[in-house]
């Protein structure tokens, strides 16, 4: 390794608050930021990263989960406990499933794959923008039955993505619980973590099975680091809350993730 580790904790740490401070700033994890700098900076083989990404995003979303529970009480998400089900059926397969084939996938493909899925997350950010997804307050569909077929195929889905970034999710699971099933933006926020961590900790003990998974000990020290600039990040970000319009930033993440993404992995090999 061409830098000292003490180098490398100091640039996880600093990474960890700016992009703790973008995803505070909008409410999301940072995770799927956090991905192109892992393997564009730090220069980790793209599973290695992955991995990576999981466990920072578990930290992430615990640490957030804690938070919100003061926020949102317990009770009132208790009562929304069907949609955290429904969802659930299908990001635990989704993500078990995503898991397994990244892991025999050669990197070539796995780097086409997750720059596809990161150009779809950063069209979702510009919708998200110009488009006000979030004002919906009845259900997509009449039907309960439609309904939750919906959600286990949503979910589904959101677990491959969240397996194969090791990204949480919420930025697909937000809309998808305010647009599919009428909920309340805060509460939507609430219920995105409760189906995000059982659905992380599936595909992070599925990549265990990988050799790429003694990336977390060999990085331990930046891993570390950069977890407490991520906490610190979000803290300040959250401080920072309505300085910049929402519209502004949201459009900003979404250009940038998107020319990170192609600029990572388009010639990755």
């Amino acid at each position: 390794m061409s830098e000292t580790t003490a180098t490398r904790s100091t640039k996880g740490f600093t990474a960890g608050t700016l992009i703790g401070i973008l995803g505070g700033l909008v409410g999301l994890g940072g995770a799927e930021f956090r991905l192109p700098v892992l393997i564009g900076v730090f220069k980790l083989p793209t599973l290695e990263a992955i991995i990576f990404n999981k466990a920072m995003s578990l930290v992430v979303v615990m640490a957030a989960l804690v938070f919100r529970v003061k926020t949102i009480p317990v009770d009132v998400l208790a009562t929304h406990l069907d949609v955290v089900i429904n969802l659930l059926a299908g990001s635990l397969i989704g993500a078990w499933w995503a898991a397994g084939h990244a892991m025999t996938m050669s990197r070539k493909w796995l780097n086409r794959v997750i720059l596809v899925l990161l150009a779809g997350l950063s069209l979702v950010m510009l919708s998200e923008a110009w488009f006000n997804m979030h004002q919906n307050t009845t259900p997509l569909f009449e039907s309960g039955i439609v309904r939750m077929v919906a959600g286990v195929i949503a979910g589904f889905g959101i677990g491959v993505v969240a397996a194969l970034l090791g990204v949480a999710g919420g930025e697909l699971l937000i809309p998808t619980i305010v647009l599919l099933f009428g909920q309340d933006i805060k509460v939507a926020g609430s219920l995105s973590l409760m189906v995000s961590l059982p659905t992380m900790i599936v595909g992070f003990l599925r990549y265990t099975g990988a050799d790429a998974f003694a990336v977390l000990r060999r990085e331990k020290p930046m891993f570390l680091s950069m977890a407490g600039g991520s906490v610190v990040g979000a803290a300040l970000g959250g401080l920072m809350l309505g300085l910049v319009p929402t519209q502004i930033l949201m459009t900003l993440l979404g250009v940038i993730l998107l020319i990170s993404a192609i600029k990572t992995f388009q010639h990755s090999h």
